[in-house]
C-alpha cells in the first residue's frame, strides 16, 4: 500500500482521479456559502445565474451556489481570465473593505447577549469549575498507572465485549430513528419515523409506555440527567426525557403514565423553523441543546421551557450537539462536514473539526472531556483532541458510512460521579472541599466506542488502539441508531427494517462483572 492509502493494483491515473475528487470535495466544503435564502438568490443574481430552478428547494439552491463558487474558484487557480462574476466578486469584497459605514463586518462577529444567555454563561462556568478540577485531580493519579496494568485490563474488556450476541428483538411499525438507554438501564426510548416513541423495558422489550410525540419522524431522544435512578430524586411526574421531531418541535415528557396513546407532554419547545434532528441534556444545569435543519443549533431553558439562544456557525444543516462531560462545552456537525467546539461560557468557538467529505451524523465526547469522535457518511470516524487542537486518529467506520455513534461512559468516570448537596461528588472529600478521587485503578469508562451504519452492522471498536473487536450483525437494513447502558450489560440498535434489537453476553454481565 503506497502513502496515499491506494493498493498497488490500482492504476495511478484512476488513483490521481480519487484524489483530485478528494480534495475537490474538501474544497468545496471550506467555502463559506450563506444559510439565509435571499441571500443565496442574490448572489447567483450577482453571479449572472438563474436565482431558481423548476423543483428546487432551499437545500439544492444553495449546492448549486456553492458549485457555481467551487468552479470559479478553480477556474482563478488554473488562471483563466477573469469573468465578470470574478470582477464583481472582487469588487464587493472592495465594497465592504472600504465602506465600514454601511454595518458589514467580515469574519467573526458577535451580537450583543440577553441578559438570559449571560446568567447562563455564569452557571455554566460555575458548575463546570468544579467538575472539572475532580476530573483532572484523578486523571492526574491515573497516570501513575503501570503500562502493563493497562494492557491487562484491556485484554479483560476486549474478552467480555467479543462474547456480546443477538438477546432479542421487537417490531415497530415505521423504520426506527433512535434509541436511548435510560441512565438505570431498565428502559430504552425508541423514536420511528412514524412520530411515536415507546418505552421498552429491559431485557423484555414489552412496551411500558407509548406516545405520538411528533407529526413527523422522531429525530432525537434525550434523558434528563440521572432521571431512573432512585437515588437522584427525579421524580416519575416529573421531566424525564425529551424528544424531538420533523415538525420542529421539542416536547419534555415525564413517566407519570402508562401505556397510552394520548399522554400530554409536560412542555413543548418551540422556535426551529425546521426538523430538529438531535437532542442532548446538559449534564448539571437545567438546560437541553437542539440540532435543526434549519442551519442552528440551539440552547433551552428547561424550567421555564424557553428559548435562550439560536447559534448560528454552520454553512449547512446542523445534525448533531453533544455537551461534554464537565458542561462547559458543546460540540455540533452538519451537513457541511465541519464540526465545531463551543466554548459554552463565552460563545466563541476554540476548534473546527475539518477533514470529512460528506455529512457528520454520529458525535460524542469521550469521558476525558477532552476528545471528540465524529462518524461520518464517508465511512470514517475521526479523533479530534482540544488540548493538541487536531486530529489525532482516522478510524476505518461501518464501510457504507456511519449513522451513529456512542463512546461509552460508564460509571466510573469522575463525570459521572452522584453529586451530593454540597455540589460536589459523594466521594471522600480532600481539605480543600473537592472531590478526593477513589484508589486510582484503570478505569473501565472511555475504554470503547459503538457505531452503526448504512452497512447493516453495530460495530464495537476499542478506543485505545481503535482496533475493531465485535460487529453486531442482524439487520436486514440500515442501522440508524445504537446505544450502550452505563455497564455494558446490554447493547441496543435500531433501523430501517423496523425493528429493535438488543444484544449481551449470554452470561449477562457487563464489562463490571
Amino acid at each position: 500500500m503506497d502513502n496515499n492509502g491506494f493498493t498497488s493494483h490500482v492504476a495511478p491515473e484512476r488513483a490521481n482521479a480519487i484524489m483530485s475528487q478528494l480534495q475537490r470535495q474538501r474544497r468545496a466544503a471550506a467555502i463559506v456559502v450563506p444559510t439565509d435564502d435571499n441571500e443565496i438568490r442574490a448572489r447567483l443574481r450577482e453571479l449572472g445565474q438563474p436565482i431558481t430552478l423548476f423543483g428546487e428547494g432551499r437545500s439544492e439552491r444553495r449546492d448549486r451556489l456553492r458549485e457555481l463558487l467551487t468552479q470559479q474558484q478553480e477556474a482563478i487557480e488554473a488562471g483563466v481570465g477573469d469573468t465578470d462574476g470574478d470582477r464583481q466578486m472582487r469588487e464587493d469584497d472592495q465594497d465592504q473593505q472600504d465602506q465600514d459605514e454601511d454595518g458589514v463586518v467580515q469574519g467573526e462577529f458577535w451580537s450583543e447577549g440577553s441578559e438570559a444567555i449571560l446568567a447562563v454563561r455564569q452557571e455554566i462556568a460555575r458548575m463546570s469549575v468544579k467538575r472539572a478540577a475532580r476530573r483532572i485531580q484523578f486523571q492526574k493519579q491515573e497516570r501513575n498507572i503501570h503500562v502493563e496494568t493497562h494492557t491487562e485490563h484491556r485484554n479483560k474488556i476486549k474478552g467480555k465485549l467479543q462474547g456480546i450476541e443477538l438477546f432479542g428483538s421487537q417490531t415497530a411499525d415505521r423504520p426506527v430513528s433512535i434509541t436511548r438507554f435510560s441512565p438505570n438501564g431498565e428502559l430504552a426510548a425508541c423514536g420511528d419515523w412514524g412520530g411515536t416513541v415507546k418505552l421498552l423495558d429491559i431485557p423484555n422489550l414489552n412496551t411500558v409506555k407509548l406516545v405520538k410525540a411528533h407529526r413527523e419522524r422522531v429525530g432525537g431522544i434525550s434523558w434528563y440527567p440521572n432521571a431512573t435512578l432512585a437515588s437522584s430524586g427525579v421524580s416519575k411526574d416529573s421531566l424525564n426525557f425529551a424528544s424531538a421531531g420533523g415538525d420542529g418541535l421539542i416536547k419534555l415528557w415525564s413517566l407519570a403514565s402508562q401505556i397510552s396513546g394520548t399522554s400530554q407532554p409536560l412542555a413543548t419547545l418551540a422556535g426551529h423553523d425546521d426538523k430538529v434532528i438531535k437532542i442532548d441534556f446538559h449534564p448539571t444545569a437545567p438546560l437541553l441543546a437542539s440540532a435543526s435543519h434549519d442551519g442552528h443549533w440551539g440552547l433551552w431553558d428547561v424550567r421555564t421551557s424557553s428559548k435562550i439562544l439560536l447559534q448560528d456557525g454552520h454553512s449547512r444543516e446542523v445534525t448533531n450537539v453533544v455537551f461534554n462531560g464537565d458542561g462547559s462545552l458543546l460540540a455540533s456537525a452538519g451537513m457541511d462536514s465541519v464540526g465545531r467546539i463551543w466554548d459554552l461560557r463565552t460563545g466563541r468557538t476554540t476548534m473546527i473539526l475539518e477533514g470529512h467529505i460528506k455529512t457528520i451524523h454520529g458525535l460524542d465526547w469521550g469521558p476525558d472531556c477532552y476528545r471528540v469522535l465524529t462518524g461520518s457518511a464517508d465511512a470514517s470516524v475521526r479523533c479530534w483532541d482540544l488540548r493538541m487542537v487536531k486530529e489525532v486518529s482516522m478510524i476505518a467506520g461501518n464501510s457504507n458510512g456511519v449513522t451513529d455513534l456512542r463512546w461509552f461512559k460508564g460509571t466510573d468516570a469522575p463525570s459521572n460521579w452522584p453529586e451530593a448537596a454540597n455540589g460536589v461528588s459523594d466521594h471522600e472529600q480532600s481539605s480543600d472541599g473537592l472531590a478526593r478521587p477513589p484508589p486510582c485503578s484503570p478505569k473501565f469508562s472511555g475504554t470503547f466506542y459503538i457505531s452503526s451504519g448504512f452497512d447493516h452492522n453495530v460495530r464495537i471498536v476499542l478506543a485505545d488502539t481503535w482496533t475493531p473487536i465485535r460487529t453486531l450483525s442482524g439487520h436486514s437494513g440500515h442501522v440508524l441508531s445504537t446505544d450502550v447502558t452505563n455497564d455494558a450489560k446490554w447493547f441496543i440498535s435500531g433501523g430501517y427494517d423496523r425493528t429493535v434489537k438488543l444484544w449481551s453476553r449470554e452470561d449477562g454481565t457487563g464489562v463490571y462483572g
